[in-house]
């Protein structure tokens, strides 16, 4: 396969990654478990990382030189954490439009199954049955079915797939984490293959054949810094951000939060920032994206669970070509996507 080379040369670039405890009733040992998510905290552990203090600082290329709200986002594709605050992102957006930059940057929490075993997790069936639980607390859809169907090997070939799209188009390789996301979470697919890397750079604009070049040199290189920038600062686990304020101060958002969290940091970074509240019509605001979840709709329009499933199969109707995805777990209602 293609990425062995890619993964193994992953290897040597930093430390093992994973995620953290377990909630109680899982009977496995609550340290240092690759891929396991406290819903109760929001963050998806580093496993080898230690308590460290932030005070690594940024480099030059990081400093804040405009008005524009800078935020650094410590992420993985198969963080399902970072999944969690996807409506939250998504409303910050919307709310500070032009004022706010997302800086990603990957954090390769699955490095491989094989030099991994820790805390009594060792093989990718342990996480299947976690990942239905954490869907629940964060009224997320997501299935763990895929760690029984086809296991991801690594997390880095989506990663390093990221840093390719990158290099080509910054607002379309967001567009292409998102459908990497919606593929793992939600399809039951495994996004460490080359067809399913190349359909999600077709249908988010990107020139897949680039992609695959680029992850061989150049993105892999990239992949490799923001590991190196993420030990740096600190990073502990995801999903991180920092808010990088007007006169250089920064103010981090550790795990996921409600989203006056979000609001409050950068207000205390910006005091002078105004947001612009959602007040369009409900159809209006949601063709500002092309896929929306249950908990998404209800988080950016201010309205019930309940009421936001409604709205979404009424928003489908206006658009024929359209689609909704049901799991166990919860739906995806999602605007057909073109490809290239």
């Amino acid at each position: 396969m293609r990425f062995i080379s890619i993964i193994t040369l992953c290897f040597v670039v930093g430390t093992i990654i994973g995620c953290g405890n377990l909630s109680k009733n899982m009977n496995t040992s609550s340290e240092n478990n690759p891929l396991f998510c406290t819903p109760q905290d929001g963050v998806c552990l580093i496993a080898t990382s230690k308590e460290t203090k932030h005070e690594a600082g940024l480099d030059s290329e990081h400093s804040n030189s405009s008005k524009k709200i800078k935020l650094i986002y410590f992420t993985d594709p198969i963080c399902s954490s970072c999944w969690a605050i996807e409506p939250q992102l998504k409303k910050l957006k919307l709310e500070f439009g032009e004022h706010i930059i997302f800086d990603y940057h990957m954090g390769g929490l699955l490095p491989s199954w094989d030099i991994y075993n820790s805390g009594g997790i060792s093989k990718p069936s342990d996480v299947a049955s976690h990942w239905d639980e954490v869907s629940s607390y964060y009224q997320m859809p997501i299935v763990g079915d895929v760690w029984l169907q086809d296991p991801l090997s690594s997390s880095y070939p989506p990663s390093i797939a990221f840093k390719a799209a990158q290099l080509q188009d910054e607002k379309k390789a967001a567009i292409f984490l998102r459908i990497l996301r919606e593929k793992v979470f939600v399809e039951k697919k495994n996004i460490t293959k080359e067809s399913e890397i190349k359909e999600a750079a077709d249908q988010s604009g990107l020139i897949a054949v680039k992609i695959l070049e680029d992850m061989k040199v150049v993105a892999l290189e990239n992949f490799q810094k923001d590991l190196q920038l993420a030990a740096k600062m600190g990073v502990r686990g995801f999903p991180t951000i920092y808010i990088l304020g007007e006169n250089g101060q920064m103010e981090l958002i550790y795990g996921s939060h409600p989203y006056n969290t979000y609001v409050q940091a950068i207000q205390k970074s910006f005091p002078e920032i105004r947001r612009n509240e959602v007040t369009l019509n409900d159809f209006e605001v949601l063709g500002n994206y092309d896929s929306y979840t249950q908990k998404e709709c209800a988080e950016i329009l201010g309205i019930s669970f309940e009421k936001a499933k409604f709205i979404l199969d009424e928003w489908l109707k206006k658009n024929p070509i359209s689609e909704r995805i049901d799991t166990r777990n919860g739906s995806l209602w999602r605007l057909q996507r073109r490809t290239n």
